[in-house]
């Protein structure tokens, strides 16, 4: 036999000795067995234990199963998050199905929040939350969290609350009963849309609107309160395109020139008390935006109706108006005379110059001015209210020009 078959017939021992299955040839004669008078012996296959199951069809009695004593509990091991049973105690435990938290379960989401360097799901979720509330915490960032979830007609809305926004669109808000019904009656031409809060609608002012062929929008109360910029609104806006009236110089009508007024208020009562002597207005630079809601407010919408310019060279505007025959009266608290104490003819074409509330008109425009008065009144107040001041100049230059005449 060459080395090569007995390699082949070694390999193949050791496979019939290991499973068991002996294939020899039929030619190959049988060996006698040692002791023929013992009675052979009935084969059975071995008893071995399986791991992952049952002993299947050889299962042998419990007698001859050994005895293997349970071992004795090992002490629980301490470890950075506690202490902790051994691998071995755990697995004694019996196996249900499903035992295992699938992946997301709220057992799951905290098992990897043991260390702050490997946060789980619900670790990165609370830092968000976190987040989140603070953003919300800032009314700035909220706004802008707001805005994008807001409509977009709400958002072209709300960009005309800002110097910026209106320029761009060139459209204003007209807030409030009388504001609305102003541009409606006088200016319903400018007039895009009305947008009234439910609970507050006015049937005069929507048959009003409606005679005027002008469409009205029926908006919901949290609408109204992210358009509306007054603390308590009256739940209702109208926008309104941009547009102004230029003063005819060549008419001789009475002038205002304001000189940086920043108070919307004082401007808006500026406008009203321009608009009852038949005055116009020269807005010069620095001063608030005449479209600006609180400026629309404090004018009661009546400020398209006062023929006015915005941002003008003042101190070029007075040059001009000198040679078109005007006489420019400026105020101050240091002046010497009052106004009646002006030539009457002085007052037939007549421009009044109102300042800054705090810190009054410029210095240089007073220099250019003709005239330059006060208001007399007890030394323990020192000064009026701008638009206060401007009222009583105007009701006495009225005064004067009526006598003259």
């Amino acid at each position: 036999m060459s080395n090569s078959e007995q390699s082949k017939r070694k390999v193949q021992v050791r496979l019939d000795r290991k499973f068991g299955v002996s294939e020899e040839p039929a030619d190959r004669p049988l060996r006698p067995r040692e002791n023929a008078a013992e009675p052979a012996q009935e084969a059975r296959p071995p008893r071995r234990k399986v791991p992952y199951g049952g002993w299947g069809d050889n299962k042998p009695a419990d007698s001859e199963i050994p005895f293997e004593p349970a071992r004795p509990a090992a002490p629980a091991a301490a470890g950075p998050w506690g202490s902790r049973a051994p691998r071995d105690d755990r697995a004694a435990a019996p196996k249900r199905l499903n035992d295992r938290p699938e992946k997301g379960s709220p057992r799951d989401l905290y098992r990897r929040d043991r260390g702050d360097h490997r946060p789980g799901v619900k670790g990165q979720f609370d830092s968000l939350l976190d987040v989140q509330k603070a953003a919300l915490a800032n009314p700035e960032t909220a706004a802008a969290m707001q805005s994008e979830l807001d409509p977009p007609w709400m958002k072209r809305i709300l960009a005309l609350n800002t110097d910026k926004g209106r320029e761009k669109e060139e459209k204003f808000l007209a807030e409030g009963v009388r504001c609305v019904t102003e541009m409606v009656e006088y200016h319903a031409d400018l007039v895009d849309g009305i947008y009234i809060a439910e609970g507050c609608e006015v049937k005069s002012l929507q048959d009003l609107a409606t005679e005027k062929n002008l469409r009205v929008h029926i908006v919901s109360t949290e609408q109204m309160e992210r358009i509306s910029t007054t603390v308590s609104s009256q739940g209702m806006v109208a926008v309104c395109r941009s547009a102004s009236t230029k003063p005819d110089f060549d008419l001789g009508r009475p002038l205002t020139l304001v000189d940086g007024i920043q108070d919307p208020g004082n401007l808006g009562a500026l406008y009203r008390t321009s608009l009852g002597f038949g005055m116009g207005m020269l807005l010069g630079k620095g001063t608030v935006n005449p479209f600006n809601p609180k400026v629309v407010r404090g004018s009661s919408g009546t400020f398209l109706r006062v023929p006015f310019e915005q941002n003008v060279d003042l101190l070029e505007r007075i040059q001009f108006l000198r040679h078109k025959g005007y006489t420019i009266i400026a105020t101050d608290l240091h002046a010497k005379q009052s106004i009646d104490q002006i030539a009457p003819r002085k007052l037939r074409k007549v421009a009044l110059l109102v300042g800054n509330e705090g810190a009054g008109a410029d210095s240089k425009h007073i220099q250019h001015a003709d005239e330059v008065v006060r208001i007399p009144m007890a030394h323990t107040l020192e000064s009026l209210n701008v638009s206060v001041a401007h009222g009583i100049l105007c009701f006495q230059i009225a005064q004067l020009r009526d006598a003259v005449k």
